[in-house]
């Protein structure tokens, strides 16, 4: 796995180290998991079935990020069809770091399904942080408004796991000066090669140039470069001291926002300075 077009095409195309200068291939399983454009990707898959005919690479992105990798529960988007003749075996060794293996069609379509699923995602998190926000200002705590959100027509894994705002979900990256995770500057790559790829297929997402133009400026940002793309709260100038603000102290932690909404009251501990 590996960032972009250019690496991917350095690793299979390189005439010295390239995986297509080894000797001896001839009818291997070749899985690339990177999420990179769609031109360099048709690119190695000409190079490959030029290569021998038996030869097979298949794209596969993930989905689910640092906390997936961590458990196992990785999202695979095969470049494959259901039925294609290898797809029990791909599922067999996707499964070691995959819970779910979704087949999505031919070659690139599980590139397509990434840039598409990346682009929703982006849009979420912004969406997110934004009504988050409006929230705090408007003086509510944002635990409370996220677990409306959880279980609301505003529920997402964002809001519910991935939370933008620091304190709500304790073990998201954003409790952790947004720390590891997804980093803002691939959230951008991945952006901008869903708004290439809209503009190639002749689709004019509406939101498409607000949202490459807040992931461009955070990734540029030394406040937010480096750091989880759920940072974009702090872009948008969210008030990440939110409980001093609000006096709102904590001795266990805020609640994760996929709490249920029944929680118990002292589950946690509100109280005013």
């Amino acid at each position: 796995m590996v960032p972009e077009g250019r690496h991917v095409e350095d690793v299979y195309l390189n005439p010295a180290t390239g995986v297509l200068s080894a000797p001896a291939l001839r009818a291997q399983i070749l899985i690339d998991c990177s999420t990179v454009d769609i031109a360099a990707a048709q690119r190695v898959q000409a190079a490959v079935r030029a290569r021998a005919a038996q030869l097979s690479l298949y794209d596969a992105p993930v989905s689910g990020g640092s906390l997936g990798a961590a458990a196992g529960t990785l999202t695979v988007m095969l470049g494959c069809r259901l039925d294609e003749p290898h797809l029990p075996l791909l599922r067999d060794v996707l499964s070691v770091v995959a819970a779910t293996v979704v087949p999505c069609g031919g070659p690139t379509m599980g590139l397509t399904a990434k840039l598409c699923n990346n682009y929703c995602s982006g849009l979420i998190a912004l969406a997110t942080a934004e009504a988050l926000d409006i929230g705090i200002k408007a003086g509510m705590d944002p635990t409370l408004l996220a677990r409306v959100f959880a279980t609301s027509t505003a529920q997402s894994t964002i809001n519910d796991i991935w939370n933008p705002v620091p304190g709500v979900c304790p073990d998201a990256p954003a409790s952790r000066d947004y720390a590891g995770g997804f980093k803002v500057q691939l959230m951008h790559k991945d952006f901008r090669l869903a708004v290439e790829l809209a503009q190639r297929v002749g689709a004019r997402p509406p939101l498409a140039d607000s949202g490459l133009r807040v992931y461009c400026a955070a990734s540029e940002d030394d406040r937010c470069r480096d750091r989880d793309s759920r940072v974009v709260f702090r872009y948008i100038g969210g008030d990440e001291d939110w409980m001093e603000k609000l006096g709102v102290k904590t001795d266990r932690g805020r609640i994760p926002a996929n709490a249920p909404a029944v929680a118990r009251v002292d589950d946690f501990r509100r109280t005013s300075h």
